[in-house]
């Protein structure tokens, strides 16, 4: 369960922190990364353990925000839900789908895991992994169809 958290939580900082312009880009990932960061942290210590779980998410999601914003540009985001939305829908589980921004180098992939009905919603589960400078962060995650048909990550 951790390891799904903290994957969902690398992924969205890589999403978020493509939203942003130039230097904002690599502060906005470092803000919303440490944010993310110690929500993941929160999530796994207890005690005073927890507060040193806190520490390290916050530290640690901040450096991945940063590294992430420096990095990833609007076309790499595009790119990545683009594939995340076809993927979901079309794709049997176990197919993989990937994309690639030959200007940045940057990459990435989709493959469903499981599909199945929740409140009356078709969700998926899936796996994806984002490369930037050769350093590849894997996740996983789940996501349910809208009412507009597009597919929402929700885990």
């Amino acid at each position: 369960m951790t390891k799904k958290i903290s994957g969902v939580a690398a992924l969205a900082v890589l999403v978020l922190a493509a939203c942003a312009e130039g230097q904002e880009k690599q502060t906005f990932g470092a803000i919303v990364g440490a944010g993310v960061g110690a929500l993941v942290g929160s999530q796994i210590g207890s005690g005073n353990g927890r507060l040193a779980s806190i520490a390290v998410g916050t530290l640690g999601g901040a450096w991945l925000g940063s590294e992430a914003g420096k990095s990833l540009d609007e076309a790499d985001k595009l790119k990545a839900m683009q594939t995340a939305q076809n993927t979901l829908e079309f794709n049997q589980s176990g197919q993989t789908s990937s994309w690639n921004n030959p200007d940045t180098g940057n990459s990435g992939t989709y493959t469903p895991t499981n599909t199945y009905q929740s409140a009356g919603k078709d969700c998926r589960d899936f796996e994806s992994s984002v490369t930037v400078d050769g350093k590849t962060e894997p996740a996983t995650g789940r996501a349910c169809r809208e009412e507009d048909g597009t597919w929402k990550i929700i885990q």
